[in-house]
């Protein structure tokens, strides 16, 4: 965290966009100078300079938002996006079978970071949005990329979330039994995580087809109903995805 005296520009500046998320896309100037602990002033500033540039959007009521030039600069570059072109292809594949939620994401900064959604009308409710931020341990895609990590950012992990130790699953025990037996079977799939009434079931993406000491990259899931009548197909076709997925970005994954 810095302190008072070491606040740069670009850390106000980061903690400005940092604000807004999914609950938050708009908020005023006074509620952006509360959330950041940006003097009031040099919000106002702050904000009039980055709305100029159009990284922030001015609202007819006053609020203000994310502007499309940030997006547009992520979009030209960001490693996300490679990951999502490629992963396109099996998330369809996923999603027009199951009909539910088809989810691709990251760990970033020892976050899940949700890159990529595909949602059908009638599916059950989901939390997990594009762009949103969770705790690994709190849902299944974050643990099917944990279990496949080196054993210093699983501990790492849990220095940051010590209360993570503790945490148990009610099909699987103790977190690090869960770890443990998705290193074994390669997927996971958890009963209630963040809604009562659904599944989450989620394998790895790894930065090599075969071999020992494989890395997870990323990871594809699905959200289902509880009871669910293609159940017993979720593993086989998320696994069948995510074989094509690595296979497909080893062209552009960098080798020593």
């Amino acid at each position: 965290m810095t302190t008072p005296d070491k606040d740069t520009v670009l850390d106000r500046v980061l903690r400005i966009l940092s604000a807004f998320d999914a609950r938050r896309p708009q908020l005023s100037v006074a509620e952006l100078s509360r959330l950041t602990t940006i003097p009031l002033a040099s919000a106002y500033r702050l904000v009039g300079q980055l709305a100029q540039e159009d990284i922030l959007a001015r609202y007819p009521d006053g609020s203000i938002g994310l502007g499309m030039r940030l997006w547009e600069l992520a979009a030209r570059s960001s490693p996300a996006v490679s990951l999502r072109t490629a992963a396109m292809p099996f998330l369809d594949d996923v999603q027009s079978i199951f009909r539910q939620h088809t989810q691709l994401s990251v760990l970033d900064d020892l976050e899940v970071l949700v890159v990529e959604r595909l949602s059908s009308r009638n599916s059950v409710v989901n939390q997990a949005t594009v762009a949103t931020r969770m705790p690994i341990h709190t849902v299944s895609m974050g643990l099917a990329q944990l279990a496949f990590q080196p054993d210093h950012v699983v501990e790492e992990y849990f220095a940051m979330y010590p209360a993570a130790r503790d945490m148990t699953y009610s099909t699987t025990g103790s977190i690090t039994n869960t770890l443990a037996k998705i290193r074994r079977d390669g997927f996971v799939m958890l009963e209630g995580m963040l809604d009562d009434g659904t599944t989450g079931a989620a394998v790895p993406v790894f930065d090599k087809p075969s071999g020992r000491h494989r890395i997870a990259i990323a990871a594809i899931s699905v959200v289902i109903p509880n009871e669910f009548e293609q159940r017993s197909a979720v593993i086989p076709v998320l696994m069948a995805a995510s074989r094509g997925l690595t296979r497909a970005l080893q062209p552009v994954t960098k080798t020593e």
